[in-house]
């Protein structure tokens, strides 16, 4: 792939003009220059386009500004990822910081990769802080570690919110759903490229500053409403079904997905959405969990109705 930039901070944003400039200065204070910014307005209504514009006018950091018709946050993701021009990408959310660091350090441990193994890789991935410094979630059990996020998830029991970089080449290949109803968990993505083998160097080190959200993907996923539901019966079956290698690293997180299973499937029941064949489970002992499960989930699906 032919890039321009070792990387490309992209940042899908929908009216958000009021936070923007948050990440602009946080850009603008990086140590490492190889970068561009790619803008992904998603149909906008407010100032954002004027803000950008004089952004681009003072030619400090390279900027690109794409406007798309509102449709959704995995849309606008992959509309990034398609115009990306740089090796890598960072992910950024329209109200987030990085630490002025965070490219250097993150091109550090990339290029530590031996150069024959980087194509095997997805991700270089560190961790997330909160603005008073405070680490969310867990931290690493070791400093660098080159596993699957699946291994890091199920065998190691990590945590919370995190934050790197992603490789384009990769990325490209494993597009978010655009043709599933609503929202996506972005875990779906993630946990299919790792199935697919590809590693991620994990290090504890902070290069996000986080400011809790509904503008970024994961907290979009933590409402856990029933507006989501054809998302988090997709998530669940993932885990109960593909991820069942790992079962018995964390049996109690696929009794929980087999719970959610249930409960979420009668709310899109409800909703009049018959299951998509995506949704739907094949292997027996994917069955058999959520048949067992399915009590509680009835109990919870009833709660939720209360």
């Amino acid at each position: 792939m032919n890039t321009s930039y070792a990387f490309t901070v992209m940042t899908p944003s929908y009216n958000r003009a009021s936070t923007l400039p948050r990440v602009y200065e946080s850009l603008l204070q990086q140590d490492f220059k190889d970068f561009e910014w790619l803008i992904i307005d998603d149909g906008s209504t407010d100032n954002t386009a004027e803000l950008v514009q004089s952004w681009i006018a003072e030619a400090k950091i390279p900027i690109r500004y794409k406007w798309q018709t509102n449709q959704h946050k995995k849309t606008a993701f992959n509309h990034g990822v398609r115009e990306a021009h740089g090796e890598l990408i960072v992910a950024l959310d329209s109200d987030d910081t990085i630490l002025p660091d965070a490219l250097s350090n993150m091109w550090q441990q990339w290029q530590a990769i031996p150069e024959a193994e980087r194509a095997n890789y997805i991700a270089v991935t560190g961790l997330c802080a909160r603005p008073d410094g405070q680490i969310v979630g867990d931290k690493y059990p070791q400093d660098v570690m080159a596993i699957t996020s699946l291994d890091m998830s199920f065998k190691h029991q990590v945590r919370g919110e995190k934050f790197g970089c992603l490789q384009t080449s990769v990325l490209r290949q494993f597009p978010f759903p655009e043709d599933i109803r609503g929202f996506v968990p972005e875990s779906l993505v993630w946990r299919k490229i790792a199935r697919a083998g590809y590693k991620t160097r994990f290090v504890n080190q902070v290069y996000r500053t986080y400011f809790d959200s509904a503008d970024s993907l994961s907290a979009e996923g933590a409402r856990m409403g029933k507006q989501h539901a054809l998302g988090l019966i997709l998530l669940a079956r993932d885990t109960v079904q593909d991820c069942l290698p790992w079962f018995w690293d964390q049996p109690k997180e696929f009794i929980k997905a087999a719970i959610r299973y249930t409960r979420f499937r009668l709310h899109l029941k409800d909703q009049g959405v018959a299951l998509p064949e995506l949704a739907q489970l094949s292997d027996w002992r994917a069955k058999l969990l959520v048949a067992a499960c399915a009590p509680i989930g009835y109990a919870l699906y009833r709660r939720d109705a209360s």
